[in-house]
């Protein structure tokens, strides 16, 4: 017997909210200096570790171009790693050496790049239980994407580790797996790697749908 006050189940189901891309006003949110605006006195972006950090200090540089073949000039980026020991520092605090969280944008100021300041994460056990090569992960943000793209950032000089990686080893293209590894440059004696980000066309980054 149906109850008075019961409601169809077809009543229940909900619309799919309509989604949009990002736009040009992600910056002015979240990246307040990228937009040219004042910043908050507890800003996350992209010093996410502090001279008195321990590990291996490095910079992670480089671009996000489009499908053709255009830098794309305001994407924003997230960045979530672990620190030296293959930890993830899941309170974050700027009085910290080290945050495993940041942002960064690419801005005009640096030629259209993006930029982090961090560490050189350490291995990190896959839920097999098998040790992920060090990588980092990066959240995409742009205008004419809908839903932010997910991939990672590996390390040339970690030959050994990105060899017997459960996740890097599952792509089955060399060509591929090499849109995911970071190329290391050495700046006025100062290590840095850079990962140039394609969104389409040839040589286009992976992304993994987590």
């Amino acid at each position: 017997m149906k109850q008075p006050n019961s409601v169809p189940c077809s009543e229940l189901l909900l619309r799919e909210t309509a989604s949009q891309t990002a736009g040009p006003y992600v910056h002015i949110g979240l990246a307040l200096a990228a937009a040219g605006n004042p910043t908050r006195d507890e800003e996350i972006w992209n010093q996410m570790a502090k001279p008195e950090a321990e590990g291996e200090h490095i910079e992670v540089v480089g671009t996000v171009i489009d499908g053709n073949g255009d830098l794309v000039r305001d994407a924003f980026i997230e960045a979530w790693q672990a620190d030296g020991n293959g930890d993830y520092q899941r309170e974050y605090d700027l009085k910290k050496p080290f945050n495993s969280f940041g942002r960064t944008a690419t801005t005009f100021d640096r030629g259209s790049e993006w930029s982090l300041k961090t560490l050189k994460p350490g291995p990190v056990a896959h839920a097999s239980g098998q040790p992920m090569a060090p990588h980092i992960n990066l959240m995409l943000f742009a205008r004419g994407i809908n839903i932010h793209l997910q991939t990672r950032l590996y390390f040339e000089d970690e030959i050994e580790a990105n060899a017997a990686c459960p996740v890097l080893s599952r792509i089955e293209s060399p060509t591929r797996r090499e849109t995911l590894i970071a190329k290391r440059e050495e700046v006025d004696g100062k290590v840095r790697y850079r990962l140039d980000i394609r969104l389409q066309g040839e040589g286009e980054t992976v992304f993994f749908d987590f």
